[in-house]
């Protein structure tokens, strides 16, 4: 393939998984079925990477890719069995008869989001399906992320995706009396579709954009759904001062920059400010949970001119009650960094090495930060092998190896 084709089928692809969430979400909606969705979905980007290298990127290529796939989705209820019955429900779905309302909310997406988090399914499917229905992840990449063969991550989507079929689970956004009871598991996987953008940690890139828009886009539509959950407002501000700072996270060269190091200058302020607006809302109204204490964690760092000007005392205080709200030893990790700028590295390093993360790349990489500022290179180094062997992010990578070699021999 001319390096040209390989940039125009490099162009297909980026806007293919850019679009798939809405792609597929609309084709649910029109046709009931994931299954086919998927299909149809996957044809059209085979359509599209035959034609736009030689007939150019259409002027709407998201409505192009929708269109086109609804065509083949139609194609296919007409070859398959019972004919006659599917040939009309394919006419039907081709006339102007406005659909039956879906729910409280008119957004494809949402609804594909509260079908993937139903109750029915497990926790661990309800994340695998949303990356891979709303996030356009191949299954491979989702496996990566989780850390378990790509068989097996498969077999997890599969089920669910029988599950949904079988227990004719809706695909609608529940009716108010259902709403909150359901809100913790959308909340969970928004989050994490977010992390799973900015973090990269199952893909090439640092950082996948379209993953991190589309989880703040979801986040605004449900504080617009849900205005007096403090916990929607919460994650919304987080997402966004986090956000706010994704461009300086990653330097020019590709390696990871921490956040002391960060050019400040180079946050988004607009996003900051709306961050912040949002903080002191959710945290006037309601004893704080987990979301609106990391959005109140992130707002202190970004509140910081300068990183030494940081609060590292209403930091760790803050920490203090988020692990009384969430309790895990990734929360007493990261209350730890603060315990290091407050009382020394010793005394993080102490608490650092009594929790169970041996798994953990961060881990790894905490104890290498403070055992480097004790002098300790030959175990610093050490650590910090073992959380390069734990990263799959390349910015990451270099970041560490960086900071091992500078380590005296």
């Amino acid at each position: 393939m001319t390096d040209a084709g390989t940039a125009s089928r490099a162009a297909v692809e980026r806007i293919y998984r850019e679009e798939y969430g809405r792609i597929v979400a609309s084709l649910v909606r029109r046709f009931g079925s994931i299954d086919i969705a998927e299909d149809a979905a996957a044809e059209a980007l085979l359509t599209a990477l035959e034609r736009w290298p030689a007939d150019g990127v259409p002027p709407n290529p998201g409505g192009w890719l929708t269109t086109t796939a609804g065509n083949r989705a139609i194609d296919r209820i007409r070859r398959e069995s019972h004919r006659d019955a599917k040939h009309q429900a394919a006419l039907m779905i081709e006339d102007d008869t406005p659909h039956e309302s879906t729910g409280v909310v008119e957004d494809d997406r949402l609804r594909l989001i509260f079908t993937c988090c139903h109750p029915a399914l497990a926790p661990e499917a309800r994340v695998a399906l949303t990356l891979r229905l709303l996030g356009g992840l191949t299954v491979a990449e989702i496996a990566q992320a989780f850390l378990v063969p790509e068989t097996t991550m498969a077999q997890r989507i599969t089920r669910a995706k029988k599950k949904i079929a079988g227990a004719n689970i809706p695909f609608r956004v529940p009716g108010p009396a259902d709403l909150t009871a359901r809100l913790g598991a959308v909340l969970a996987v928004v989050y994490l579709v977010f992390n799973e953008g900015y973090l990269a940690s199952s893909g090439e890139h640092s950082v996948r954009e379209d993953l991190t828009a589309e989880a703040i886009r979801l986040g605004r539509i449900l504080r617009t759904l849900l205005p007096d959950e403090p916990e929607v407002t919460g994650l919304l501000a987080l997402m966004l001062l986090t956000e706010s700072r994704r461009t300086t996270r990653v330097s020019a060269d590709g390696e990871l920059v921490p956040l002391r190091d960060q050019d400040r200058g180079g946050w988004d302020r607009a996003l900051i400010a709306e961050g912040h607006d949002l903080v002191r809302a959710c945290l006037a109204v309601n004893r704080p949970g987990h979301y609106q204490l990391l959005a109140a964690i992130n707002a202190v760092h970004t509140d910081a001119p300068e990183a030494d000007a940081t609060d590292w005392s209403q930091i760790a205080a803050l920490y203090d009650q988020l692990y009384a709200v969430a309790p895990s030893p990734i929360v007493a990790l990261n209350r730890a960094v603060a315990v290091a700028e407050l009382d020394g590295p010793a005394v993080a390093l102490a608490q650092v090495d009594r929790l169970d993360l041996g798994g953990y790349h961060a881990w790894h990489a905490t104890r290498a930060d403070l055992l480097r500022r004790l002098g300790r290179s030959a175990e610093a180094r050490a650590a910090y092998d073992a959380a390069i062997a734990a990263t799959d992010n390349p910015a990451e990578i270099s970041y560490l190896a960086r900071r091992r070699d500078q380590l005296a021999r």
